[in-house]
Parts: C-alpha cells; sequence; structure tokens
C-alpha cells in the first residue's frame, strides 16, 4: 500500500509582544526521484531580539545543509551534521557580534520519505506519533525534569537539587558544546492513519488527553493545528510561551493520485532549495490561508496549508518565522550518566510524496543567515567510494600488512558533555594529514614473521588458525617493536597509531557512536552481546564482519589493539593535530577498540581504556600505521 502525507503548520504568540519561534517545511527528492519532507521547528531563546536571530540563522543553516546533502544512505548522519552546523552558525554570529551573547534556540526537525520518519532534536520540543488515539513522545525531552524521568524510568531515581526547575534547558543550540544530540539512528515506520505533530513547548499547556481530543475532533491537519493552538489560547495560561505545531496526517495514496511525472518536472536532488523567508513568496507553493477566526485576541493564527503534492512537482520551501521565546536561565552542567534514547528499526514499505505551505500574511523577519555564518565546526572526511590499498614488501620479498590510505580531514574527538565518560571529554576538534592503517588487525601468523627474526617467543594462538586469527598475548614494547621491524624491512615509516588516528581511522570520521550508527546493531561487531546468543570466550578470525567506510576491519570488538600514547586522565590539553601525545602517566599505555569480551558500550570508537604496558593480555592485539 502506498502512503502519502498531507500536512499544515501554524504558530501563535501566546502572551507575548513578539514570536521567537521559526518553522519551515522543505520539499525534497529521495534517492529514487519521490518526494519528500523536511520538517523544522527552532524555538529562539535569549530575548526579543537574540532569540529570533537565534531561531531564523538555526533554521536556515539546517535547510542548507539538508538541501545539500539529501538524498543520503544514511539521513540520521544529515540530520546529526544539521545540529553541528546550525550550532557553528550561532557561535560564529555571537563571535562577530558579542551584544547577540547569550542567544540560542531549541531544535525539533524530521525528514519524512517513503514511509519512514527520520528525526533529530536537542532541547524540550516535542515530536508525538498518535496512533490509535494513543499519544507517543518519539524524541528525547533535554529539561531537567526530562532528565529526572528517565532515570527513575531507568530503576535510578535521583533527587531533584534545589533551585532547578524542571523546565531548565540542560541542551540546547547556543554556540557551545551541546550537551545532548537526540537522533533516531534507524528510521520509524509510519502506517496509514497515523498523525505525526511536531511542536514548541507551548504545547505544555495541554496534557496528553487534550492534545488527543483536539486531535480526535479534527478531520484534517489544518483543522487540526487551529483546534490545539485555540486549546492553548483558551486555557489563557498566565506567560503564555510563543507556540508553533506543525501536523502530519499519513494516508492511503490511491493509483490515479500520483501520475507519472514528467522528466523535465523532477526536483534537483542535491541543489539547495531557497528559504522563504517573510514577505517572500514562492512559485512553487500552493496558495496559504489564514485561519478565519482561528487567531485570538492579540496574537492571530498563522496556518500554513499543505495540500497533497503529486509526483513531478519541483521543491519549495517555506519559513514562517517571527521573534519568540525568552528563558532565564543557560543550560547547566550535564549529568554524569543520561539515558540514551534508542528506537526499532523498521524497514520502509511505502512511498510517500511531500507537502508543501506558504504564509498568506507573514510577520516581519530578521535578515536571515548568511553563508558566512552556517560554516561548519568541523570538516568530516570524505569516505572514499572505493579505498585505496596497498602493501610493502618485506628484504625477503614476502608481503607485508595489507595496508589502506585514510583520507585527510577533520572530526570531533572524544565523547559529549553529556556523557558520563569523564576520560573522553573534552571533546574537542582535531585535524589529521593522510595516512595509511593495516586493513585488518595484525595476524598471529604476520608477527611469526617478526619474532623469528628477532628471536622472541610466538604467543600461543591457542589453537586458533594463526593465518586468520589476530595475535594477542603481546606487550606494548611487543608491538612497537614489530612496527620497528616492519620500518627496517620495507624502508617505510611504520609505528603504532596514535590515539587520535586510531579514533578517527575507526569511526571513519563520522561522529556517530559506531561507524554504522548511533545504536548497537546485530551483526556489526564481534562482542560480548553484541548479537543474540553471541557470548565469545575468544577472538574471531579478520574480517568476519562488514569494514568501516575507510576500508578497515575489526576497529570495533574482536580484539583491542595498543596505541602509541601514554596514558591522560582526560583530554583537557591534548593535541589538535593527530600526533601522539607526550607526557602522561607511562606506566600505562591507552588501548582502543574492545575486545570480543567487552560489551556493546565499550567498543564504540571513542571508548578509552589504560593497561601496564609490560603485561600480556589474551584481548590485545596490534594495528599498525604508516607514514606517506
Amino acid at each position: 500500500m502506498a502512503l502519502q502525507f498531507e500536512l499544515a503548520g501554524a504558530q501563535i504568540d501566546g502572551a507575548r509582544e513578539y514570536q521567537e519561534d521559526a518553522f519551515l517545511i522543505t520539499n525534497l527528492t529521495d534517492a529514487e526521484g519521490n518526494p519528500s519532507a523536511l520538517i523544522i521547528i527552532a524555538d529562539g531563546m535569549g530575548g526579543h531580539a537574540a532569540g529570533n536571530v537565534a531561531s531564523n540563522m538555526a533554521v536556515q543553516a539546517f535547510n542548507k545543509h539538508v538541501s545539500a546533502n539529501y538524498p543520503s544512505a544514511n539521513p540520521a548522519d544529515v540530520l546529526y551534521e544539521c545540529i553541528i552546523k546550525a550550532n557553528s552558525s550561532v557561535k560564529e554570529t555571537i563571535m562577530e557580534t558579542p551584544a547577540l551573547s547569550g542567544m540560542g534556540c531549541t531544535i525539533v526537525a524530521a525528514i519524512l520519505e517513503s514511509g519512514k520518519l527520520w528525526w533529530v532534536s536537542v532541547g524540550d520540543s516535542h515530536l508525538y506519533l498518535l496512533r490509535d488515539k494513543e499519544l507517543t513522545k518519539k524524541n528525547a525531552d533535554h529539561s531537567y525534569g526530562g532528565f529526572l524521568d528517565r532515570m527513575e524510568a531507568q530503576g535510578t531515581p535521583v533527587d531533584p537539587e534545589p533551585g532547578l526547575a524542571r523546565n531548565m534547558l540542560m541542551s540546547a543550540v547556543t554556540g557551545d558544546e551541546i550537551n545532548e544530540i537526540d537522533v533516531s539512528s534507524e528510521p520509524f515506520e509510519l502506517q496509514e492513519g497515523d498523525r505525526v505533530i511536531l511542536c514548541s513547548d507551548g504545547m505544555d499547556t495541554l496534557s496528553h488527553g487534550k492534545i488527543i481530543q483536539f486531535s480526535d475532533w479534527s478531520e484534517t491537519p489544518k483543522d487540526c493545528a487551529v483546534a490545539l493552538l485555540g486549546a492553548v489560547e483558551d486555557a489563557d495560561m498566565p506567560k503564555q510561551d510563543t507556540t508553533t505545531v506543525v501536523v502530519v496526517d499519513v494516508k492511503e495514496r490511491a493509483a490515479a493520485a500520483a501520475p507519472e511525472p514528467e522528466e523535465e518536472a523532477a526536483p534537483a536532488a542535491k541543489k539547495p532549495a531557497p528559504a522563504v523567508t517573510a514577505g517572500q513568496a514562492s512559485a512553487q507553493a500552493a496558495p496559504a490561508e489564514t485561519g478565519e477566526g482561528g487567531g485570538k485576541g492579540k496574537t492571530g493564527l498563522i496556518i500554513g496549508v499543505a495540500a497533497v503534492i503529486l509526483l513531478g512537482i519541483a521543491a519549495g520551501v517555506f519559513l514562517m518565522q517571527g521573534g519568540g521565546k525568552s528563558r532565564p536561565t543557560a543550560p547547566p552542567p550535564p549529568p554524569a550518566t543520561p539515558a540514551e534514547q534508542a528506537q526499532t528499526p523498521a524497514p520502509a514499505k511505502v512511498e510517500t510524496p511531500a507537502p508543501a505551505a506558504a504564509p498568506k500574511k507573514p510577520q516581519p523577519a530578521p535578515p536571515p543567515a548568511t553563508e558566512e555564518t552556517t560554516k561548519p565546526q568541523t570538516k568530516p572526511a570524505p569516505a572514499t567510494a572505493k579505498p585505496v590499498e596497498f602493501h610493502d614488501n618485506l628484504r625477503n620479498g614476502t608481503r607485508g600488512p595489507t595496508m589502506v590510505w585514510i583520507p585527510a580531514g577533520s572530526f570531533e574527538m572524544g565523547s559529549p558533555a553529556s556523557s558520563g565518560d569523564a576520560e573522553g571529554r573534552p571533546r574537542h576538534k582535531v585535524t589529521l594529514k593522510r595516512f595509511a592503517m593495516s586493513k585488518y588487525e595484525i595476524t598471529f601468523a604476520q608477527y611469526d614473521r617478526f619474532a623469528r627474526a628477532t628471536g622472541r617467543s610466538r604467543p600461543d594462538s591457542e589453537h586458533l588458525r594463526r593465518s586468520d586469527h589476530p595475535v594477542f598475548n603481546v606487550r606494548w614494547k611487543d608491538a612497537v617493536n614489530y612496527a620497528k621491524w616492519l620500518s627496517r624491512e620495507t624502508g617505510k615509516h611504520y609505528r603504532l597509531p596514535s590515539e587520535a588516528e586510531w579514533e578517527y581511522a575507526a569511526g571513519a570520521g563520522k561522529e556517530s557512536t559506531y561507524w554504522w550508527g548511533y545504536d548497537p546493531k546485530p551483526g556489526m561487531a564481534y562482542c560480548f552481546s553484541c548479537s543474540d546468543g553471541l557470548n565469545p570466550r575468544k577472538p574471531t578470525k579478520i574480517g568476519s564482519f562488514a569494514p568501516n567506510p575507510f576500508g578497515i576491519y575489526d576497529t570495533a570488538g574482536n580484539v583491542a589493539e595498543w596505541v602509541e600514547d601514554c596514558w591522560h586522565k582526560d583530554y583537557n590539553g591534548a593535541p589538535t593535530d593527530g600526533s601522539v601525545w607526550k607526557g602522561g602517566d607511562c606506566s600505562y599505555r591507552d588501548v582502543r577498540g574492545g575486545a570480543y569480551s567487552s560489551p556493546p558500550s565499550s567498543i564504540r570508537h571513542a571508548q578509552r581504556d589504560k593497561y601496564a604496558p609490560d603485561t600480556r593480555y589474551d584481548f590485545i592485539g596490534i594495528r599498525v600505521v604508516r607514514d606517506p
């Protein structure tokens, strides 16, 4: 059964004299040429002018990155990167205009494609799914109250700290490091009859029961948006916040409703769509409507009606934007152990056309963000379509380890501030030059050549095949000497990787928790409980699982790997050029990657461990790098 979307968006000022929220609906085209949609809501904070600027800037930076990078094989990565770019644009604007210091916004955004829903959020705005008269919040709540609720749900309740309000934000887009970003690592599968509601936290005036009730009374998304915002105003709450809502209905698409598009009408998939701000219009837009009688008192009501858009209509972007909501308190320091949000993966079954909306009577808006204000904080390295492999010959004519060139690039190293992993903080930008890394972990057979040539003992493989299983029970000094031996044999400079080189190559330059996404995934790595019934006691053969986008195998699990650096308790003062970090506690050396005996949480590419360099461990092996 094919599905289609019908959307409507609206907003009110509440008890305020200005509007700080901004929202946008963009028509996109998926990888198969079918229409899809992007929805963004940004809730500004920091006062009238500043909140208005922040929300507008964040929405435009977000939209620009999606438009330029969609379609994508992994929309979750694109959405995550959009948050980073929006945050960067706020940061750079504050640096250029210090008077705007303290401005920021929250964001909730979603991509709808082929019956699938992807989302990302920072802050306390909401993404609700209404199915069979049951309302479910799909995204995380990054308020202090949300944190307390998550801790209680996990069975580890936390006593509220005196003086901290439940609505105080713990994560926001302010230009500083973002404490928490909630990303749907896998899409949620939509069904006919579903209603999706994205809204700012001004909707908190209504209980879940009221939202269900007014939605049930509303036949169309437009009716629902009018009814919900009308109910918010009827509640007449003192200091009612500005409120924005976008409603999406998922419907069955009749065969006649999707005529075959003419080739010349198809929108360009990779060309950024222009943002239509207040006072502008779009040639692709269906006429917008204002709700007659829908606005109450001084607030007014802006309704963007999105009719069902058929295949072949070009992409359009519509931004309804004004001033907004101020929050007096900046985000506090993050908790030590926040809950991670996980969503159940669901396969896509349908295709969905995307709708559009345009305001008829838009409110005044500040100047849109410029390209200069949307520069990213980092420049992730591009994953090559086909990794470039090579090998160097040893002096006896045999081949050395297969190596893969790792492209130069930048990435954010370490764990986010919201993580309880103090050893992996602060997260910091690292820029690296091109280098090569061994495609696989060094095997027993490869290490045997070194051991025979230097008179060293060969570690016991415990009945594992020496030709295709990773070597272990080797000390850090053994690993260093193996790399030096390779250098003498090949005439090239081999060595152990630095921590930064290892993390960059292992994660393929990505900022997700694992190179494949944000959640553990069965069949991706060899570790304890990585898959149902998988509780290994020994390593498995190299290359048993898929390589990462750089073409490197087994960076998560199997055996952990020595790196060059001495141990440092955290990343304060860490180098930013990818070099080995000198100093530290050299009675311990860093080990990365986790092992067959590690739980999924310990095979993250940001996970750090320390071990004594003069001790042999049955779960630590070797991987080498080579300079150009």
